[in-house]
């Protein structure tokens, strides 16, 4: 399981490259990028913030969860923080599993938890000024 959490750009392709995995029938993958609009609004960019340790422990427990439940082979999460305009990518969820039906549901669980679980902060920059995003006080369980 690789959980990474970075200011900088990266390579959907590459990172899941990096990624050696025997046995693997099926990869999926999500990415994820910064909205230019939010109910009809302009955004022109976001800062995203989180709690260092505390984040990677949440998404490696979201990752673990699924790993579980789906039968993953093997899970990659790359989400961004810092200022990103909009466009930019800001999350990869890639998983590997022997057939597709558990790749496509881990993926999609992963993804969905990041949402919702993950304690992630977005503050909107754009035509309305700033606003934070609702639903960035992740949920509990």
């Amino acid at each position: 399981m690789i959980i990474r959490l970075q200011r900088d750009d990266f390579d959907p392709e590459r990172a899941a490259a990096e990624c050696a995995v025997p046995g693997a029938g099926a990869r999926v993958a999500f990415l994820g990028t910064v909205r230019d609009m939010t109910d009809d609004v302009a955004v022109r960019e976001i800062t995203v913030e989180h709690y260092p340790g505390m984040t990677e422990r949440e998404l490696a427990r979201i990752a673990q969860k699924a790993r579980a439940a789906h039968e993953l082979l093997e899970v990659l999460v790359i989400h961004r923080f810092g200022v990103l305009a909009a466009g930019e990518r800001i999350v990869l969820v890639c998983v590997w599993a022997t057939h597709r039906k558990a790749a496509f549901a881990g993926c999609q669980e992963i993804v969905e938890a990041l949402k919702t679980h993950a304690p992630f902060w977005k503050k909107e920059h754009g035509a309305r000024g700033e606003r934070w995003v609702e639903g960035g006080v992740p949920a509990a369980d």
